[in-house]
């Protein structure tokens, strides 16, 4: 048999979702794009989807996680703060640990 683990990871603030995965690419598109409405097109998601679950990680986060520039000549866009560079790394790198862990427990299971 093949067995599988299903587990998915988030990190919630007084019992809203600061953090999981679809956060996640949505803040690394950004980074990548310069853009919240360019990285919820690359997402596939609705701008007004996308700008609501920003706007609710930047309301649980200690610290701004993006920063927005208003219009102008070259356009606005919005940028990862340091910290959101900080917070989207730590959370890869608990995610990677985590399914790590998975992993080795699913081991015992399979040698059972």
């Amino acid at each position: 048999m093949d067995y599988k683990i299903k587990s998915r990871i988030w990190i919630e603030t007084d019992n809203k979702v600061l953090l999981g995965e679809g956060r996640v690419q949505l803040l690394k598109e950004i980074q990548n794009t310069g853009s919240l409405s360019k990285a919820a097109k690359s997402l596939g998601i609705s701008y007004k989807k996308a700008w609501h679950l920003l706007d609710a990680v930047n309301k649980s986060a200690k610290k701004p996680v993006t920063i927005n520039s208003v219009g102008g000549k070259n356009g606005g866009g919005t940028q990862l703060t340091a910290y959101g560079k900080v917070l989207v790394a730590t959370f890869e790198d608990i995610n990677k640990n985590c399914w790590e862990f998975l992993d080795q427990q699913l081991e015992k299971i399979e040698n059972l």
